[in-house]
């Protein structure tokens, strides 16, 4: 069977093509009356618009692209799930890139892509480029959110790293613990940057000496080493310590798991709190700095229909507040 145009409908409705167009399009200038009846037969003879067809007609793309360091990483799966919901029942479409780091630069592959126009908006997931180099992607016009990522100039959601972590210490220390040894993934992470920090604060707040020792990582950075082998690894240093840590904070949720491995490995058990609360963590009892991670996609795809409706909309920057949700890993 051949598929439904709309000639068809326009010849069933006895109306112009020109008009079927408009209803397709969402023009005002249709009466409810015509509208009600070409919509009516559309749907009775089995026609759907392409989204890309209606676009290409309005010179859009109905597409929205969103650029990614690293596809598998547990993050962006929740992130992605808030999108997806939010996006269905749409007529916009979502294309994935997997932006890498070998070859091209990594900023290169982005402004590339950008140049392209393939798309109506962009939204970039942990994409942690320079501050002039999100700058200099204003030039292009096109719409861009970020996500786990803040720049003044394009809309951003991000949630207070640093605070998260200070969240995860702080209870470490309210329960008696000073030597509280932190699992990081790779130093040039900007979330691991901030969550230092929070660590280092909340230690110096309750006049408790740092001590860089505690802070240690894997040799493996895949996924700059937010990864079970990471965590498993850098457990693994900790517990050839003679001066065991009282409790271990880690980067992420991944990253505690293998920590946890480690530990059972070993018949030693250390409190841990992780980051991120993926939701594995809710099944294996660990406790965690909730991110709204969802709620990042959801708040994400809203910004970016916004921005394609209403280009001269000032930039918002919208800081979310993790939560420490306590499990049996910090049980002893």
């Amino acid at each position: 069977m051949s598929r439904k145009t709309i000639y068809d409908i326009a010849r069933k409705a006895e109306v112009s093509i020109a008009t079927v167009s408009r209803v397709m399009n969402d023009s005002p200038a249709i009466s409810d009356k015509t509208r009600e009846k070409v919509l009516n037969i559309a749907d009775e003879i089995g026609y759907y618009p392409q989204a890309y067809a209606q676009g290409l007609a309005r010179k859009k793309k109905n597409r929205i692209m969103i650029l990614v360091p690293v596809i598998s990483n547990y993050f962006f799966m929740e992130v992605l799930a808030g999108i997806q919901d939010e996006i269905s029942g749409s007529n916009l479409e979502l294309n994935i890139f997997n932006v890498s780091d070998i070859g091209e630069s990594f900023y290169a592959q982005i402004e590339t892509i950008i140049k392209k126009q393939s798309a109506d908006g962009y939204i970039l997931i942990s994409t942690h480029l320079k501050d002039s180099e999100f700058k200099n992607l204003l030039k292009y016009g096109t719409p861009i959110t970020l996500v786990d990522e803040m720049h003044s100039g394009l809309d951003s959601i991000a949630v207070d790293n640093n605070k998260g972590s200070q969240k995860a210490v702080e209870y470490f220390i309210d329960q008696g613990y000073t030597k509280i040894a932190f699992i990081i993934a790779s130093r040039s992470a900007k979330p691991i940057v901030k969550r230092i920090d929070g660590y280092k604060k909340a230690l110096t707040k309750a006049s408790i000496t740092i001590n860089e020792s505690l802070i240690v990582t894997g040799k493996s950075m895949y996924r700059d080493g937010f990864s079970e082998q990471n965590g498993y690894e850098a457990m693994k240093k900790l517990l050839q310590r003679s001066d065991l840590p009282d409790a271990c904070f880690c980067a992420s949720d991944i990253q505690a798991i293998g920590a946890m491995k480690a530990m059972l490995e070993q018949d030693i058990k250390i409190p841990v709190i992780g980051y991120d609360d993926i939701t594995i963590s809710s099944f294996i009892g660990l406790s965690t700095i909730r991110q709204p991670m969802y709620k990042m996609g959801t708040l994400a795809i809203k910004k970016m229909v916004q921005r394609m409706k209403n280009s001269s909309l000032q930039a918002v920057q919208t800081t979310l507040t993790a939560e420490l949700i306590l499990r049996s890993s910090t049980e002893i």
